[in-house]
């Protein structure tokens, strides 16, 4: 028989560089140290480790609370780790909440909420709480966290859209610099190697990207390379890479980023998901182009996509 309960998984990306640099034992050895104090926070906070999956910790909570307090000491405590540690040791965090009926068998978990808490850890971006409806009304008011609706998603392996939430749990954030909610759309294009240059413009300011230079993040945040101080771009909104000879635009946002080609009566609407940067054009950031939201100018040169 299962049991309400609150799924915590909270995932560490970005060891590629990790095992690269230091090699594999000492490499492996810093992982297993920060999923085990993972853990540690976890018990600490009131819940159970149920398994550790490479760069993951899964833990249940008897409530949301309790769920939610754990994955905000955990992204704040790890901030704080990101800022002292050399970078080719800094793994982001990122962190799925899901609330709803727990079968243990044997010391592991199993039900809906376990699936869900896995997919959500999968979509959230670093530094990241996601959280269900359910766990969002459920934990209550939880210390230094506020709870923000991002919209309804598609999660794989769910036939139904979820509401989603995110936990803010940054105590410096306050309502004046908190991402503003848009309408929230999907699509993606399709990826298609050689030198390319791609020039982005901001309120008449311009900078230069060639393909060395990427990957370019684009946010709020004032160690983006480009900065956009705007209380509707998220904190880290997009990420510009170069891929197999062209520039492609990922959204890491809350409330998503849309494209116009110049030429083209089409708009590519991206929530997570990314497309391919040819000519030029504008990107609206956090709203739709026509809700006036801050755009940017984009210009490529050199990929081996042409119009036409």
């Amino acid at each position: 028989m299962s049991t309400p309960s609150t799924v915590v998984f909270a995932d560490l990306t970005g060891s590629t560089p990790l095992f690269e640099s230091l090699g594999d034992q000492r490499a492996t050895e810093t992982v297993m140290r920060l999923t085990q104090w993972i853990g540690d926070v976890m018990l600490a906070h009131g819940g159970r480790v149920v398994k550790k999956l490479g760069d993951g910790v899964l833990g249940v909570f008897g409530s949301a609370a309790q769920g939610v307090g754990a994955a905000a000491e955990l992204q704040r405590s790890h901030l704080i780790h990101l800022q002292r540690w050399p970078a080719v040791a800094r793994m982001e965090m990122h962190v799925g909440v899901a609330t709803g009926g727990v079968l243990e068998v044997e010391g592991d978990a199993y039900g809906d909420a376990v699936n869900v808490a896995a997919r959500l850890c999968e979509r959230a971006g670093p530094g990241e709480i996601w959280t269900t409806d359910a766990t969002a009304v459920g934990a209550g008011v939880v210390p230094h966290v506020q709870f923000r609706k991002l919209g309804v998603f598609e999660l794989r392996g769910k036939s139904e859209p979820q509401v989603i939430f995110q936990a803010e749990w940054r105590d410096n954030d306050g309502p004046e610099i908190m991402t503003m909610q848009a309408a929230l759309h999907s699509a993606i294009a399709p990826l298609d190697s050689f030198f390319g240059t791609i020039q982005l413009s901001w309120r008449g300011e311009s900078l230069c990207y060639s393909s060395a230079d990427v990957p370019v993040h684009v946010g709020r945040s004032s160690s983006a390379q480009l900065c956009i101080a705007d209380p509707r771009v998220s904190r880290m909104h997009a990420r510009i890479d170069w891929h197999k000879g062209g520039f492609t635009l990922t959204d890491v946002s809350s409330f998503g980023t849309w494209v116009h080609y110049e030429g083209s009566d089409t708009v590519v609407a991206l929530r997570r998901d990314a497309c391919l940067l040819y000519g030029c054009g504008q990107i609206a950031l956090g709203m739709p182009f026509e809700a006036g939201a801050p755009l940017l100018d984009f210009r490529v040169a050199g990929s081996n996509m042409h119009l036409g």
